[in-house]
């Protein structure tokens, strides 16, 4: 006895600090973190070490595009058109509760989540359903045709700072605003966001507008890029990005605005943020009170983002001598950001999207709370209780660390395609590649910690 109680003496003694991970919001499990965040950063710099053994072009296949029936596209849209203003109605004349009302059920988890991850698996959906392109054609007289009205030419000068500036009052909205999902509210930014979207695409025709000014139609083209189902078949995740253009500098900044504001989401939450800005998590005061410190947060993560790849691909281009345009290189490189995105987006709102895709399907039951039953479904209950279990909670993490440590291998093979293009000498692409993929390695590290960070959800 005396044996057994000296070694667990020394056990407790030399045990290192437990850190709670949080899973969903009701279970917390003790799990070794710190070794899940070593092994993801290690798998990431052993595919960059792998990969850079190989030469760029045995990961190239030229995407091609395929033909569409117009008209077919557009009575998508004027059924997406349809569904969106009955929506917005729903907003204003629905239940008060966000999580009875179909508007924002649909908005932050069908449209921002679901959607969102089907075009990494599907290609560009919302082109085929954007909701303003059928309403344009009908105004225009342009159903049957490909060709596209346009009241003025899109200024150059513009490029994509439209779709810039329009992402970032959404993250604000989203992450910052007191009441992103009060029904109401949501109703009336989604209206003017269409009546906006509408006269956009009258005055610049849909291809200029929604090509660069307009933020969703961008990310979800960027997204659809990037997935295995391509126009001619099964092709490997990412093969898509290497044939999109480089962007500009504009172009370059939305792409690093998207990932950065879906890390700050996940940032914003915990312990530790909350701590940098004086907030007692544990009495946690309400967004209204870190109001500010928040959107100097979000503005923070995506200067810090912006610095930290620009300087790994100027150090890369450095080391590597000069050659080629840097600015055409990180037109080219931003793109392996994507499935990194796509990555933190699946990892970031899995648990919650479970959970409110259950009360979507009990809105639309009784959309208006009349006892419609448009289902037959009762009085049926929303439950949490497989987040609530060990079982449950570690299939989360699991899942959610392996999206993580898969879209940077993703992201690091795209990178090294696209650096090969540049110069044919593996030694050259070794050392512009290295910086960006320590950026990567570190990358994953963030995201593995937050998902095990305490945090208040």
């Amino acid at each position: 006895m005396r044996l057994i109680a000296l070694v667990a003496v020394m056990t407790a003694l030399g045990a290192g600090p437990a850190f709670a991970h949080a899973a969903g919001r009701g279970f917390v499990m003790l799990l070794p973190t710190g070794y899940v965040v070593a092994g993801g950063a290690l798998a990431v710099l052993v595919s960059f070490i792998a990969l850079s053994l190989l030469s760029g072009r045995t990961l190239r296949l030229p995407p091609a595009g395929g033909a569409e029936r117009p008209a077919f596209g557009r009575i998508l849209s004027l059924i997406s058109a349809v569904i969106l203003g009955f929506l917005i109605i729903i907003g204003f004349l629905g239940p008060r509760d966000p999580a009875e009302n179909l508007l924002p059920l649909t908005i932050w988890t069908l449209w921002w989540v679901v959607i969102v991850m089907l075009h990494p698996l599907f290609g560009d959906l919302w082109a085929k359903i954007n909701p303003f392109t059928g309403l344009h054609a009908l105004l225009t007289g342009c159903w049957r045709t490909r060709d596209s009205k346009a009241l003025l030419r899109y200024p150059d000068w513009l490029s994509y700072w439209p779709a810039v500036w329009v992402f970032f009052a959404f993250a604000w909205f989203q992450l910052v605003f007191p009441a992103p999902e009060d029904p109401a509210i949501l109703a009336a930014v989604v209206l003017c966001y269409a009546l906006a979207s509408v006269a956009a695409i009258l005055l610049f025709g849909p291809a200029q507008w929604l090509g660069k000014a307009d933020p969703f139609a961008v990310f979800f083209s960027q997204l659809g890029a990037a997935a295995p189902l391509g126009p001619r078949g099964w092709r490997w995740p990412g093969l898509g990005l290497l044939a999109l253009p480089a962007l500009p500098a504009s172009g370059v900044l939305f792409v690093l605005l998207t990932l950065s504001t879906i890390t700050f989401d996940g940032f914003a939450n915990t312990f530790l943020w909350l701590s940098m800005i004086g907030v007692n998590p544990l009495d946690y005061p309400g967004r209204s009170a870190v109001l500010e410190a928040n959107t100097l947060g979000l503005i923070s993560s995506f200067a810090i983002l912006a610095c930290g790849f620009f300087a790994a691909v100027a150090l890369g281009w450095a080391w590597a001598g000069r050659t080629g345009d840097l600015r055409r290189l990180c037109g080219r490189l931003v793109f392996s950001l994507i499935p990194i995105s796509i990555a933190y987006h699946f990892a970031h709102y899995l648990s919650d999207t479970l959970l409110a895709l259950q009360y979507a399907v009990v809105a639309l039951n009784d959309p208006l709370q009349n006892g419609a039953q448009f289902l037959g479904l009762g009085h049926v209950h929303v439950t949490a209780s497989f987040q609530n279990t060990a079982s449950g909670a570690f299939a989360l993490y699991t899942t959610q660390t392996a999206a993580i440590v898969i879209g940077h291998v993703v992201g690091v093979a795209v990178a090294h395609a696209m650096v090969s293009e540049s110069t044919p000498s593996r030694v050259e692409a070794f050392k512009l590649e290295l910086p960006l993929a320590i950026c990567m390695v570190a990358y994953t590290g963030l995201g593995l910690w937050l998902l095990g960070a305490p945090s208040i959800a």
